[in-house]
């Protein structure tokens, strides 16, 4: 069967959504309700988003990571900052995403700069994080050649006896990042692929507002 033929049938599968969302006149705030559905109904990783950053060729990159908190400041997840996406926003802090809910039939999509959150910002999320996956954060040098698993796992093992009886220090590379967006575009699955869209862009300390055609 041929992949477009898969969609034929989805005119009567979609999710109702009744409200006409392309009237908001608040992003921030259609995107916090969008997040708590998602939440309600996404069955794995609601807060799965797809980060796109450029190399320094000008090659587009794109990997999946876990926003980590919002706000009218922006987007925000960390990372390894000595990892390829971390080089490449830090040569170059500009960044796009988007997050896809195939249970709602919903995307937001965001691009603007990148900047990184505050050492406290970062320091509060590391120390909220599992003891295993801080270690884990210290004995990963991601990105960079691993010879083999055993390699990795013998050094969270040395990590995890140095630091059995203290806290796990938030190494200085392991960042936040916060994308601010210049653009928010929301987008809803429509029966015949006739979706409804609707773009913010950044104007001074507001938003201008347009319906897009699907």
């Amino acid at each position: 069967m041929a992949i477009d033929r898969l969609r034929e049938g989805d005119a009567q599968a979609l999710p109702v959504h009744p409200e006409d969302f392309t009237l908001s006149g608040d992003p921030w705030a259609l995107f916090a309700a969008w997040m708590a559905e998602a939440e309600a109904s996404e069955p794995v990783d609601a807060n799965a988003m797809a980060l796109a950053t450029a190399g320094p060729d000008g090659l587009p990159d794109v990997r999946v990571v876990l926003l980590k908190g919002y706000d009218p400041r922006g987007l925000v997840f960390y990372t390894n900052a000595e990892s390829a996406k971390g080089g490449q926003l830090l040569a170059n802090p500009q960044a796009a995403t988007v997050l896809y809910w195939k249970s709602l039939g919903r995307q937001i999509r965001a691009r603007g700069p990148v900047s990184p959150v505050t050492p406290e910002e970062a320091d509060a999320y590391f120390a909220s994080r599992h003891r295993d996956s801080r270690i884990g954060a210290i004995a990963s040098r991601q990105s960079r050649p691993l010879l083999d698993r055993p390699t990795l796992m013998a050094e969270v093992a040395a990590l995890a006896e140095r630091y059995e009886n203290g806290p796990v220090p938030r190494p200085e590379h392991w960042l936040g990042f916060r994308i601010a967006p210049v653009q928010l575009e929301f987008w809803q699955n429509g029966a015949y692929r006739l979706h409804d869209r609707v773009r913010f862009t950044r104007e001074g300390d507001g938003w201008a507002r347009a319906r897009l055609y699907p």
